[in-house]
């Protein structure tokens, strides 16, 4: 069914539930590889690859699913008594220490806020470094001197007052991590977290071995043209920086299970797999997205850096989870199409098919509306087509994403679970508009 009954995450009532096969939604998204590894009764059940030379054995990047996998290497010395959760970072840095101001001296930040992203500090992902780029090291990625390409870490609100995502916060994590441990980050993590979860094929050695560098799948931008060089690299490697497999990212979902089921974990204890999976603030525990589902807890992070996107994905209690990789920035929306199969197929309690009513569309609405915007820093477009109405933008991959009116000012889409929301000046001509997705608000505005 993974490969068969492909659903979009969202159908209109009243409308045929087509399945659709993997490869012919691989085309449409113009995503070249998938790479699927399935867990299911506390074991992964199965691996499978999709896309020319492409192998379950295949590297991917993680993106920020990193950061999960760093925030399981952090609690381990948090285990050991290297590192605490609660004291201040700063007391537990030496090179470089968080600059202080006015929110700092009054909450200093602590490793638990860092592994939570509530420590007000800035830095929400980083970009990469193409072949041909000097890497910064990480003291200059913290400061944002040259060749670092990406602005300071620092506090600019007071730690603990609100959750904001911050790769910028994981790169200090990663220098606390590779003091704490009396070693290079990359190699702590292999002998403490990759090494014994049998993660035999994973790395965060940001040159990558020649022979690694034989087994790792091309990025693709939106447009489906490979990236310049192959991939980016990334020197902030708590935030961005693993190489893996499915496969072996099924091992973090495994061990995670097992630890919070209160069996043996290789790295983690039960008493650290409960941090883990408590929310602090936001929707995040330490190192991932977490949901109270009753009789049990999801938990989840996503990945996306240039050229690669990513979803792991697990179940306390049940033993079921999935990791999805794929080498294309078109790949979130792949992703939730397969994860909406794997759900219907193997009985998880969320991704069900959405249904919503819609109504027709009206074109003169549609004109006033059409326009350019500008969306997260980025330029998106509202396309009208007579009663149609698309979105546009890199942000989604190249294709248009059909908007569904439910009136004059809300509409829906089906190929991602994802709501528009016009804004005006009163009366007047459209401002704006409001995307919502899950949890999240993003706002655009008019540049016309």
């Amino acid at each position: 069914l993974a490969e068969t009954g492909l659903s979009r995450p969202v159908a209109m009532k009243g409308a045929t539930g087509q399945k659709m096969d993997l490869r012919g939604r691989m085309a449409f998204h113009k995503v070249p590889a998938v790479s699927i590894a399935l867990i299911d009764h506390g074991r992964v059940q199965w691996a499978r690859a999709y896309g020319t030379a492409i192998t379950p054995e295949t590297l991917f990047q993680a993106a920020s699913i990193s950061k999960s996998v760093s925030a399981v290497g952090a609690l381990q010395l948090v285990q050991q008594g290297k590192l605490a959760l609660d004291a201040p970072a700063n007391d537990q840095l030496a090179a470089w220490k968080i600059p202080d101001n006015g929110f700092t001296r009054a909450t200093p930040v602590t490793l638990r806020m860092l592994l939570n992203r509530s420590a007000g500090l800035t830095v929400h992902g980083y970009d990469g470094y193409p072949q041909d780029q000097p890497l910064p090291s990480l003291l200059q990625v913290l400061d944002g001197a040259p060749p670092a390409s990406s602005a300071p870490v620092r506090v600019d609100v007071r730690p603990g007052s609100l959750w904001r995502y911050s790769g910028g916060g994981y790169s200090v994590v990663q220098l606390m991590m590779a003091e704490a441990a009396g070693q290079p980050f990359d190699r702590y993590m292999q002998q403490a977290v990759l090494g014994p979860l049998g993660m035999n094929h994973s790395t965060f050695d940001v040159a990558l071995a020649p022979a690694q560098r034989t087994r790792v799948a091309t990025g693709h931008a939106s447009d489906g043209t490979p990236v310049a060089g192959g991939w980016h690299r990334y020197p902030e490697s708590a935030a961005a920086g693993l190489w893996t497999t499915p496969t072996d990212l099924a091992q973090v979902v495994l061990e995670v299970q097992r630890a919070a089921d209160g069996t043996s974990g290789k790295v983690l204890s039960h008493d650290t797999a409960q941090k883990m999976l408590t929310r602090g603030l936001g929707e995040y525990g330490l190192g991932l997205y977490v949901e109270d589902l009753g009789d049990r807890t999801s938990f989840a992070h996503s990945g996306g850096t240039t050229g690669f996107r990513a979803q792991l994905y697990g179940y306390t209690h049940s033993g079921q989870g999935a990791v999805i990789m794929t080498n294309s920035d078109n790949g979130a929306a792949l992703i939730s199409e397969i994860l909406a199969s794997l759900s219907a197929e193997y009985g998880w309690p969320e991704f069900k098919v959405i249904e919503k009513v819609a109504v027709a569309g009206d074109a003169k609405n549609n004109q006033r509306i059409a326009g350019s915007y500008q969306l997260l820093g980025k330029p998106a477009l509202l396309i009208a087509e007579g009663e149609r109405l698309y979105l546009q933008s890199a942000l989604f991959g190249s294709q248009r994403l059909e908007l569904h009116a439910q009136s004059s000012t809300a509409f829906f889409m089906t190929d991602q679970d994802m709501v528009l929301n016009v804004q005006r000046s009163g009366d007047g001509p459209v401002t704006g508009f409001a995307l919502v997705r899950g949890a999240n608000t993003y706002m655009a505005t008019r540049s016309e």
